[in-house]
């Protein structure tokens, strides 16, 4: 069971989220909060896998409460549900531990799909959201696409498709198994490219992979 704290300050987003999660008899939302502060002294108290943060909230943003909860609660997982008007918060957030972007008026499936491959130590981006971060970092995009596959070349071809899967949204466990290979073999993997690549969290890695074209543009 994926135990699931929900954080947004409006009760219509809070029951629409809990209504489309709780279809999965996987996920149990364990608490909701309605801002930042709230959020990570209800996570203190729940110890949930996933935290799911609204990006604006009163009194402590979403990008502040995941910072905090990255100190005080390491074991939870944090999502971001955002918009499509909040890019450069996005682009912020992208340095933190933050294991996913998801947009609000997303496809209820990729909400679902994406709080399961966190939970499961996978990255989740939606693909809109991908495309838009990619646009927010600025440049043009042939030119960031030529740099981001210069980044990846050289990496195995064994290591370029365990980026492409992950930036596909794919746990550790489906990457493995698409692979052929254990679950330990792919985490060895993406620590190795996040270490030669500079890079901080599976997030940053995934937008990578579609600045690359490993991953197809919506």
């Amino acid at each position: 069971m994926i135990r699931v704290l929900l954080a947004d300050d409006e009760t219509m987003i809070r029951a629409g989220v809990r209504a489309i999660l709780t279809t999965d008899p996987g996920i149990e939302v364990v608490a909701e909060a309605g801002d930042g502060h709230e959020a990570v002294a209800l996570a203190r108290e729940h110890r949930p896998d996933v935290v799911l943060l609204d990006v604006r909230m009163p009194r402590l943003d979403g990008l502040a409460a995941a910072e905090e909860l990255r100190r005080t609660v390491p074991g939870a997982a944090v999502v971001m549900l955002t918009t499509f008007s909040e890019d450069a918060f996005i682009a912020r957030a992208l340095g933190s531990g933050v294991g996913g972007f998801l947009l609000k008026s997303g496809d209820p499936r990729e909400l679902v799909a994406g709080v399961k491959a966190v939970a499961a130590g996978g990255a989740a981006l939606s693909p809109s959201v991908a495309r838009r971060v990619i646009d927010t970092l600025g440049g043009e995009r042939f030119t960031r696409a030529a740099g981001a596959r210069a980044r990846l070349e050289p990496l195995t071809g064994r290591e370029q498709e365990v980026v492409a899967l992950l930036g596909a949204g794919l746990s550790n466990q489906e990457i493995a198994d698409r692979m052929y290979v254990v679950e330990g073999t792919v985490k060895a993997h993406v620590s190795a490219v996040l270490a030669r690549l500079g890079l901080r969290n599976r997030v940053q890695l995934a937008v990578l992979a579609y600045e690359a074209g490993l991953v197809p543009h919506e």
